[in-house]
């Protein structure tokens, strides 16, 4: 990947492994935006972007993301405003989507990617993106332990209650990619670089991140 020109790094993670929190940094770093599946949910509902109202929007310009970005007054402020996702026990699988949100969803990141430089993590980004010709794919993993000591400590969970979380997420993002990528989200060929953070902190393996790319 080549960071002097357009580029997006996708990084596909497991819950409790702190992807989300590297990937923001990494964003940081590189100065770019930082997009995820809070983000592009809220998107989604906040400005309607329906499989249709993005066809309409394309007709009318081919980039289209980023006329809609200053048309709305979007920058890349707007992840301050929006929630950190969490998993709540008696929560539906938010992430068995729709097909037609899953087409809108493929769009907004093939938009985003077209006209700007960003960090996207989760949503397939690495095999919605997968033919994006200067693009990063990284996969984000940690110990079982770890994982489970962090949802506890983020999302004040006990234990039990983080395992089943874990457990539950886990399930979901499986299915997710089963069906909508055909492939493995564990299978490493999906990626150039795959991190496990065992025994660093998310700013050593944003630094990590950050050598790689030179």
């Amino acid at each position: 990947m080549n960071k002097n020109e357009k580029f997006v790094i996708t990084i596909n993670r497991e819950l409790g492994s702190g992807g989300r929190t590297v990937g923001e940094k990494v964003a940081a770093k590189l100065g770019v935006a930082f997009y995820d599946k809070a983000l592009i949910k809220a998107l989604e509902e906040k400005y309607h972007l329906t499989v249709e109202e993005i066809e309409r929007l394309k007709g009318k310009k081919h980039n289209w993301w980023a006329d809609f970005k200053r048309v709305m007054g979007i920058g890349e402020s707007l992840t301050d405003s929006l929630p950190y996702y969490q998993v709540t026990m008696g929560a539906e699988p938010e992430l068995l989507t729709s097909d037609e949100i899953f087409k809108a969803e493929k769009e907004i990141l093939k938009g985003i990617a077209e006209v700007e430089s960003c960090v996207i993590a989760g949503r397939l980004g690495f095999f919605v993106l997968k033919d994006f010709p200067n693009r990063l794919s990284i996969l984000i993993q940690a110990p079982m332990e770890q994982r489970i000591q962090r949802v506890m400590r983020k999302q004040n969970l006990s234990r039990e209650d983080a395992e089943k979380a874990i457990k539950k997420v886990d399930k979901m993002r499986k299915n997710y990619v089963d069906h909508y990528a055909n492939t493995s989200r564990y299978d490493t060929t999906n990626y150039d670089l795959v991190i496990s953070t065992a025994g660093k902190t998310e700013d050593e393996v944003a630094d990590l991140i950050i050598k790689y790319i030179g």
